[in-house]
């Protein structure tokens, strides 16, 4: 076992090792490579065995490749067995911190391009390698091998390419055949003005909803039960997309009506927020329902980038939960806080809903969709709420 003398100077080798092995695990590096991949001294971790700087000491595996020769020459060592296969972690998991990781591997490649170009003149009988071009002397002249090079095959381990995408994903996900903007508004009250909101809510609102000059519907309106306390959720559907929404709120700011109710509304509320949604286009339709129901209200919101593959993951997912027609509707965040899903679902009660919930968990795919979008999630919450009388979903 090595002094603690000697632990202080193999560290430095143990890092080096480390910052090759990603490397090597790489296949579009090793290819770039010509077939002579180099070994950093100091630990051999293919077989977890110590090995001297010389290239010395104890190494078991499998024989070189043709592509070692070269190297083996000088260090006679048969080529280490891969770590099971399994694949290499980036440096910043092997508990580098991001600054010192990149200045690691830049020193690293720019000694192993030193260290190449010096055996390149000693090994003549070596093809061509990066840098070298085809037909020219295997040690003519200095190898090609710029610093644009070695920035750029460094940036290549960590930047993912992105292929181009036209479509927004609201295009992509949303109906074709619709021109449904939706809005969803919640409403926080004060407890002792819950009672007063809701029968002035039942009051104005089915007027709006009626009127056929005004181009928008009531879809639901609810209290929460479970979740927020004291709150209302409206949910509007706008026919028409955006001027279908400005014409009605253009109408509104004369409707003295309205304006009255907005201002005796405007006493009994703490907060209210509102967002712009549009609908999946493998959700179904909100339709009116009998009750008496109870609804859930799931919001998710997802990391920025992802909405394209939870649809993706949905689209397939939602089949296992229609059995029961508990699907109500799926929204997702055009204005307001984006990036946010809502998924809505109808109930008899609490204990139909695990019911039906288990009853997910047993048909074959359902937990495959669970463990493939809860890493796109940042956040999420579930509202159970009770329709109000004049909600169109009972």
């Amino acid at each position: 076992m090595a002094r603690r003398g000697q632990e202080a100077d193999f560290r430095p080798h143990v890092r080096a090792s480390k910052i090759f092995l990603m490397m090597k695990a790489i296949p579009k590096f090793r290819d770039s490579l010509g077939g002579c991949v180099p070994r950093a001294p100091g630990l051999d971790l293919g077989t977890r065995t110590k090995v001297s700087a010389a290239g010395g000491g104890g190494v078991r595996g499998g024989a070189g490749r043709g592509g070692d020769q070269c190297h083996s020459a000088h260090h006679a060592h048969p080529r280490p067995r891969p770590l099971g296969g399994a694949a290499v972690p980036p440096l910043l998991l092997l508990g580098f911190p991001r600054a010192s990781a990149a200045a690691a591997a830049r020193t690293w490649l720019r000694g192993w391009a030193a260290s190449r170009r010096a055996r390149s003149a000693a090994c003549p009988s070596r093809g061509p390698g990066p840098g070298h071009p085809a037909g020219a002397a295997p040690g003519a002249g200095p190898r090609a091998y710029s610093k644009d090079s070695e920035s750029s095959w460094f940036r290549s381990l960590f930047v993912h390419k992105v292929d181009p995408r036209k479509d927004a994903h609201s295009t992509l996900l949303s109906k074709k055949e619709t021109s449904n903007l939706y809005k969803i508004q919640f409403h926080n009250v004060k407890p002792e003005c819950l009672d007063a909101y809701n029968s002035l809510t039942e009051a104005v609102l089915p007027q709006l909803h009626l009127d056929p000059d005004y181009p928008c519907a009531l879809v639901g309106n609810w209290n929460t039960w479970y979740g927020e306390q004291d709150q209302a959720v409206h949910l509007w559907r706008f026919s028409g997309g955006y001027p279908a929404l400005m014409d009605c709120m253009n109408k509104l700011k004369v409707n003295k009506e309205y304006l009255e109710f907005r201002k005796e509304r405007s006493k009994m509320l703490l907060s209210r927020r509102n967002q712009l949604l549009l609908e999946f286009s493998f959700w179904n339709e909100p339709e009116p329902r009998e009750g008496p129901n109870i609804y859930e209200l799931r919001t998710y919101k997802l990391k920025p980038g992802t909405m394209i593959e939870w649809g993706n993951n949905w689209a397939r997912a939602i089949k296992y939960r229609q059995e029961n027609q508990e699907a109500v509707g799926g929204f997702f965040s055009q204005i307001g806080e984006l990036y946010v899903v809502h998924h809505l679902w109808a109930y008899k009660d609490l204990q139909s809903r695990e019911e039906t919930r288990n009853a997910a968990w047993r048909k074959r795919g359902w937990d495959e969709n669970v463990y493939y979008t809860v890493p796109l999630v940042r956040n999420m919450e579930s509202r159970i709420m009770i329709p109000l009388k004049i909600s169109p979903l009972q």
